[in-house]
């Protein structure tokens, strides 16, 4: 993870020793990213506004791809409330919370449309107190993914509209959360950017898109051209055996350099 920064740096580092100064380039650093930027986003959103273009550090592809384009996430949490009652002497007097839950499950589930790269899980379920006792309460943790702004919108409706039905009488819901990042969508501005970057190191990068999302996100959707995936290639990602290749840094920091070099006027 930390391999970008580490490209990003001696990039600027040769560009300083070439040029004396380095002049037109910014870097912003944060330390949120893997948790969702939940305190960083707002300044790199108002950052970003000020910016011709926008390089984001993530990890290449296996070769060498620099990522176009990522999913969309949302996260949302669905807390559903019935009331306790004992499973045996006093069944129907409960309202099963953990029933209205998977019925709601089955039918998040039912929005996922892999022909259009949107998948909604519901990653996490908690519920109930005891074998023994009608469920008072559960919780559902929902995690939408999308490729087009209007899958979003879809998504996020279909799940606050799936939240608040009646899937069991007595059931009362609170719905938290929302939008964490929005699409980052291929441009045209961001075509231009990749063409003015393959003239400048004389081949053709290869691009990709990518499910997972990035601070890329966050930039892209200011409208800032942005181009993702200038760390090194590695593998092992989130495990203890994460690494990256030696080879990987010394290509990705040569076209990092001639890209820094390219705005030093």
């Amino acid at each position: 993870m930390k391999g970008g920064n580490f490209v990003a740096l001696r990039g600027l580092q040769r560009v300083y020793r070439e040029y004396g100064a380095v002049n037109n380039i910014d870097v912003l650093l944060v330390s949120d990213e893997e948790t969702g930027s939940d305190d960083s986003k707002a300044l790199t959103q108002k950052l970003a506004s000020n910016y011709d273009a926008c390089m984001v550090f993530e990890a290449a592809g296996s070769d060498h791809e620099i990522v176009v384009g990522r999913k969309g996430v949302a996260t949302i949490k669905i807390e559903l409330y019935g009331r306790a009652a004992h499973a045996g002497n006093h069944y129907e007097e409960g309202i099963n919370a953990n029933l209205a839950a998977a019925k709601l499950l089955l039918a998040l589930t039912d929005l996922t449309s892999l022909n259009v790269g949107t998948t909604v899980n519901v990653g996490k379920v908690e519920g109930g107190i005891g074998a023994n006792t009608i469920s008072p309460h559960a919780t559902l943790m929902v995690e939408a993914r999308f490729t087009q702004p209007f899958e979003r919108d879809r998504i996020l409706d279909q799940i606050h509209y799936l939240a608040n039905e009646r899937w069991v009488d007595g059931v009362t819901v609170k719905v938290s959360g929302g939008l964490q990042r929005d699409v980052m969508v291929p441009s045209h501005a961001q075509k231009d950017f990749v063409e003015q970057i393959n003239a400048l190191l004389g081949y053709r990068l290869k691009t990709e898109l990518r499910g997972g999302v990035s601070d890329a996100n966050v930039t892209s959707a200011t409208g800032v051209p942005t181009l993702d995936g200038w760390g090194p290639f590695g593998d092992g990602d989130h495990t203890v055996n994460e690494r990256a290749l030696k080879s990987s840094f010394e290509r990705r920091i040569d076209e990092v350099y001639k890209v820094f070099a390219s705005y030093q006027s």
